[in-house]
């Protein structure tokens, strides 16, 4: 964890290959901050590498060095030697400065500088970085966790979890990449499916851009046929030329073919034929046509059921299923709902070029409770929602959807409303505040469907206070 404090203990380096620049600046911001300075990229990465600096604030064109090469080699530093980043630029780079921006820096400054509106765009990145302590905890258990598994990020990334069940599936999809074998991935819609198909061609060694992805759900049968395998000139009404499928597109590649299980017969005898012979037949012809594609098929059905009702060719769920990986829902790594939380935080900020912002206590705790019905897709949406809608320096509860306050686990096997309690929302025994504020936490809960963080923030109190009164019989 990052051991951050503001004020004189702030570390911040400034790099500008202009000396009246860097001198001015540590002259007006060493009175707040400890100041080292540096004139080019090498001298900068020494003091990053030595020193524990939180801030560097950064000149993007310097001589012979660009400014650019200095914020990826310092945003890559391990933790604690990497520095937020603030990039300082001229009015006619501003397009170069946004660019910074998505590639990690924190914010930037246009010259001649304010020096009054730099100092406190500082304190203000600095007051982020401290709020952002748990983040940074976070991501660095996640990558140590990768390391511990020997796997390497590169196409893992995305696949954001340090839970067991996404620790198992990190594992065999590092297992199973650089082989041919066809894998099926079954999992409910929303917890990620088409991430797996990324990885696994991603770790395979097979060429980057030869990633075909089809979703057999959004086609009818006779377009599916035609879009998988091809079609020749004339084969059917419509037809004008020669069309080559997405077997083909991919040869020497990875096919992903997401809602397997939406398949029509017809074509699951042709996607046997594939998966046997290893070669297609466009649409309209009798020629064969070699391919050589790793197959990667998922579905949020349970295709072994689908074959005992005759729904699904038991010898096309044989070749499918060589090797299975099963997606699990969020609500079964209810640890990973803040890891995944923070990276869509970071994502949907600089997407809107909005300042990262923490969730609050409330709001955590929120997230953490929640069944999400839609896996991860909808906790997606959810964070979206709230860095879109936040002008305060945390997200809160307020911020995100008023979906969060339904179908909450808490009241599953706790009765947070009792039938005396019930009975007291009609009729109070009598009028006095003990009874009268019992009645409050129970109208409270009730409106919340149970939801404790959302009735204290309703109630005005906190969840400490709420959880006491509700275990106290005579509130107080």
């Amino acid at each position: 964890m990052i051991d951050f404090n503001e004020g004189n203990e702030a570390v911040i380096l400034i790099v500008d290959d202009e000396k009246s620049t860097r001198d001015g600046l540590r002259l007006a911001l060493e009175d707040s901050f400890d100041c080292y300075v540096a004139s080019d990229i090498r001298e900068a990465m020494n003091i990053l590498k030595s020193e524990k600096v939180d801030l560097m604030l950064t000149d993007l064109r310097m001589g012979g060095d660009n400014g650019m090469d200095l914020l990826d080699q310092a945003l890559a530093l391990p933790h604690p030697h990497s520095p937020i980043a603030i990039m300082m630029t001229a009015y006619g780079s501003v397009d170069t400065a946004v660019e910074a921006m998505r590639r990690g820096a924190w914010h930037f400054v246009t010259k001649p500088l304010n020096l009054d509106e730099v100092e406190m765009l500082i304190k203000r990145a600095l007051r982020g970085r401290k709020q952002d302590t748990k983040i940074v905890k976070l991501e660095e258990e996640n990558q140590q966790l990768r390391k511990q598994n020997g796997k390497s990020p590169h196409g893992l990334e995305r696949l954001i979890g340090n839970s067991p069940a996404m620790t198992h599936v990190h594992q065999m999809i590092t297992q199973i990449a650089p082989t041919k074998a066809t894998v099926l991935v079954e999992g409910e819609s929303g917890t990620g499916k088409e991430l797996v198909a990324g990885a696994i061609h991603a770790l395979s060694g097979r060429p980057a851009d030869k990633l075909v992805t089809v979703n057999c759900a959004a086609l009818s049968p006779q377009l599916l046929e035609s879009e998988l395998f091809g079609h020749e000139k004339g084969a059917f009404t419509g037809a004008t030329q020669r069309r080559i499928g997405r077997f083909e597109q991919a040869n020497g590649g990875t096919i992903f073919l997401d809602e397997i299980g939406e398949v029509d017969q017809a074509t699951q005898v042709k996607l046997l034929r594939v998966l046997s012979e290893k070669t297609i037949e466009r649409v309209g012809s009798n020629t064969p046509v070699k391919v050589d594609v790793r197959v990667v098929t998922a579905t949020n059905k349970n295709l072994g059921k689908m074959v005992a009702k005759g729904e699904f060719r038991e010898d096309l769920f044989f070749r499918l299923n060589v090797v299975k990986i099963e997606m699990p829902p969020l609500r079964k790594r209810s640890e990973d709902i803040i890891l995944l939380a923070n990276a869509f935080l970071k994502e949907f900020a600089i997407e809107n070029n909005r300042e990262k912002k923490p969730l609050s206590d409330d709001a955590a705790d929120l997230l953490k409770h929640y069944r999400w019905p839609g896996n991860v897709r909808e906790l997606r949406t959810a964070i979206e929602h709230g860095v879109v809608m936040s002008n305060d320096p945390f997200i809160s509860p307020r911020h995100l959807p008023t979906f969060l306050l339904k179908n909450d686990p808490i009241g599953e096997n706790n009765q947070l409303v009792t039938e005396e309690t019930k009975n007291n929302l009609a009729k109070p025994a009598d009028f006095n505040l003990s009874a009268l504020e019992k009645v409050t936490i129970a109208r409270a809960l009730k409106h919340c469907d149970g939801n404790r963080t959302v009735a204290a923030e309703l109630l005005g109190i906190s969840r400490r206070t709420l959880q006491r009164k509700l275990k106290d019989p005579k509130p107080s």
